[in-house]
């Protein structure tokens, strides 16, 4: 799988490159140095996309959004210094898969990119501990389609494309989206991504 990594802080992204390569060899890194560079080097090969906030053509949470309108489809994990609650819900409600502060040691950095790799979401303490703990069923068990649903949702996607990935209406994709959010104890895409983060839940595609 090809991983994009866009920052504009060389000596940073070699080292992380590098970082990824070794642990996880069967990834492939490639490196941008602005949004604009990004954009052009996502194709079909890409399946995650590590993203600084910090880019010199783009305004902080502006670059989730361009990269989420170029590839609908691609898990976007922020890397950034700021890792403020309100910050960090912002990159999730734009289509952010995780988010990874950038003064995380490099073990950390390991535990939150095998999670991302495995289906999983990654988001820092400071979020966590600050968000309104859901109060899930007893026992979250999710339908095989509940659980299409919660992974294209926890990848960024919106409804009009988890609609379009699993051949249902609007109304079936909404009815889904209710079950799932029942289950988890939640009320929006946003706590459902941060529930699935506490649960440990792992959405990879079949």
């Amino acid at each position: 799988m090809k991983v994009l990594l866009v920052d504009d802080h060389r000596l940073l992204a070699d080292a992380l490159s590098g970082l990824i390569e070794a642990r996880f060899p069967a990834c492939t890194v490639e490196h941008a140095a602005s949004l604009a560079e990004a954009l052009a080097r996502l194709d079909e090969r890409t399946g995650l996309v590590l993203l600084d906030l910090g880019l010199p053509d783009a305004s902080g949470l502006e670059a989730v959004q361009a990269v989420r309108a170029h590839a609908p489809e691609v898990r976007i994990v922020v890397l950034s210094a700021d890792d403020r609650p309100e910050t960090v819900q912002a990159a999730i409600e734009l289509g952010a898969s995780g988010f990874v502060p950038k003064q995380a040691d490099s073990r950390l950095l390991i535990q939150a990119l095998s999670a991302t790799l495995q289906g999983g979401v990654t988001l820092p303490p400071t979020l966590l501990a600050t968000w309104p703990a859901a109060t899930p069923e007893p026992a979250v068990e999710l339908t095989p389609r509940q659980l299409d649903v919660l992974r294209l949702l926890v990848e960024g996607q919106s409804n009009k494309l988890i609609c379009r990935s699993l051949g249902l209406s609007e109304s079936s994709v909404k009815t889904h989206l209710e079950a799932v959010y029942r289950r988890l104890g939640v009320a929006s895409r946003t706590q459902a991504v941060v529930a699935a983060a506490r649960l440990g839940l792992k959405l990879n595609a079949p």
